[in-house]
C-alpha cells in the first residue's frame, strides 16, 4: 500500500475508532433520534455550502437510486442502530464487533462480482483479524445484551454493503457533494423524530462535546478521508481499517469511560494489528484488477 494509504488508513482507524467512545458518551443525555440528527444535520452543514460552491448538486441527480440506496445503507440506518445498542453494550464491544466488516466485504464483493482477488497473503490477513475480533468478543457475547449485539452485526453487515455501491454504481459521482446530499437526506428523516424526542433541558458539557465530535470529525472529515481510502487502496481494503478501529475503540473506553482492560483484549490487539498488515499487503502487478474510483 503506498505511504498515501496509509496516512488515509491510519487517520480513518482513528475516525471511526473513536465514535464509539462518543457514542456512549452522548446517549447519556440524548434519545438516538436527536444524537443522529445532530451528527447528520451539523455534518450537512458543514459540507453543502463547499459542496454548493464547487458545482453544486444537479451532477447527482441521475444517481439518485444509488444515492438513496448509499445513504440508507451507510448512515440512515446503522447510526440509529449504532446509538440504540450502546445503551446496553460497552463502547468497547461495539467497536469490536464492528470489526466483522471486512470479513462481510470480502463476501458482498465475491457474490457481487466486484472483481477484486485475494491472495493466500491477505485471505491469511483477513482469518487472523477474524480470529482477533473472536477472542476478544467471545466473552462478551455471553454475557451481553443479544439484541444490542444483533443490531450491532447488521451495522456491520450495512457497513460492508455501502462502500460496495459507492465504488461500482457511484464511481464517477464527486465524493464532496455526493456526501452532503447523503448527511441531508438523513438529517430530514430524523427531523421529526429528533423534534418529539428533543431534551427539555440543555444537555451536559460532555455529552455536547461529545455530539459536536460526532459531527464534526467523525462525520464531515471522516467520510471525505473514508472516500479517499476507497479511491487509493480499494473496497475491501480500505474496509480493513476497520480491524483497527477496536483497538482505537477499546483504548479509548478503558482510559476514558474506565471500560474493562483483559489479557484477551492485549492478545487480540496484536492478533488484530497484524491481521491489519497481511491483509493490506500488496498484490504482484500481474494480478491487480481495477478498482471503481471514487474521486475525490
Amino acid at each position: 500500500m503506498t505511504r498515501r494509504g496509509w496516512v488515509l488508513f491510519t487517520l480513518m482507524a482513528f475516525l471511526w475508532g473513536i465514535p464509539y467512545l462518543m457514542i456512549k458518551v452522548a446517549v447519556e443525555g440524548v434519545s438516538t433520534p436527536v444524537l443522529v440528527f445532530a451528527r447528520t444535520a451539523v455534518g450537512a452543514a458543514i459540507l453543502l455550502p463547499l459542496a454548493l460552491r464547487r458545482g453544486g448538486l444537479r451532477p447527482l441527480v441521475p444517481y439518485w437510486r444509488p444515492l438513496l440506496a448509499f445513504a440508507v445503507i451507510e448512515i440512515v440506518v446503522p447510526w440509529w442502530l449504532l446509538a440504540d445498542a450502546e445503551r446496553h453494550l460497552t463502547s468497547s464491544l461495539t467497536g469490536l464487533l464492528i470489526a466483522a466488516s471486512p470479513i462481510v466485504g470480502v463476501v458482498v464483493a465475491r457474490l457481487t462480482g466486484a472483481g477484486e482477488q485475494l491472495g493466500t497473503v491477505r485471505w491469511v490477513g483477513l482469518g487472523v483479524g477474524l480470529v482477533g475480533v473472536v477472542v476478544l468478543a467471545g466473552p462478551g457475547l455471553t454475557g451481553g445484551d443479544p439484541w444490542a449485539i444483533v443490531e450491532v452485526l447488521v451495522v456491520a453487515v450495512c457497513y460492508a454493503t455501502a462502500p460496495q455501491i459507492a465504488a461500482r454504481k457511484l464511481a464517477d459521482v464527486p465524493s464532496l457533494p455526493m456526501t452532503a446530499a447523503c448527511l441531508g437526506f438523513a438529517a430530514l428523516v430524523y427531523a421529526v423524530p429528533a423534534g418529539l424526542t428533543w431534551p427539555s433541558a440543555l444537555p451536559s458539557t460532555p455529552v455536547l462535546a461529545a455530539l459536536a465530535g460526532l459531527a464534526l470529525f467523525c462525520t464531515a472529515l471522516a467520510f471525505l478521508v473514508f472516500f479517499a481510502l476507497i479511491r487509493e487502496v480499494g473496497t475491501s481494503r480500505a474496509l480493513v481499517f476497520t480491524y483497527v478501529c477496536p483497538a482505537v475503540a477499546v483504548t479509548a473506553g478503558v482510559l476514558l469511560l474506565a471500560e474493562p482492560l483483559t489479557v484477551a483484549i492485549v492478545v487480540s490487539f496484536v492478533l488484530i494489528l497484524a491481521g491489519s498488515v497481511l491483509a493490506t499487503a500488496a498484490r504482484k502487478a500481474k494480478q491487480e484488477q481495477p478498482v471503481p474510483a471514487v474521486p475525490a
